[in-house]
């Protein structure tokens, strides 16, 4: 490995803002909440209904719980429904890494 590189990994294990979203995507469904953003599906209705489509399960805890720590490291925005319920939309760097994580999965294929 160059130097160069373990310089990047340590920079990426070491900073604060790089090591929290490193934190926030080695956890349980944080990928498939970035992805559900990614597709406007940032309401817990919306999220439940495609996971189950797709044979796939997500608990409301967990969506909530990685929506909110994705919405602190700034790549989501809540918007309030009612004093209780809210939705979550992508913002510009949520966009940018949903694309990020599509393009590392296209070139794993």
């Amino acid at each position: 490995m160059a130097r160069g590189e373990e310089e990047k990994v340590k920079r990426i294990l070491t900073d604060p803002r790089l090591s929290a979203i490193k934190a926030m995507l080695e956890k349980d469904h944080a990928i498939d909440c970035l992805f559900l953003l990614y597709m406007g599906r940032g309401k817990w209705k919306e999220a439940k209904e495609f996971m189950r489509e797709n044979g796939l399960t997500l608990s409301d805890g967990t969506f909530r719980a990685r929506m909110m720590e994705i919405e602190r490291l700034g790549f989501a925005e809540a918007k309030r429904i009612d004093p209780l319920k809210r939705y979550y939309v992508k913002t510009k760097s949520g966009e940018k890494l949903a694309r990020l994580l599509l393009e590392l999965f296209d070139r794993l294929e």
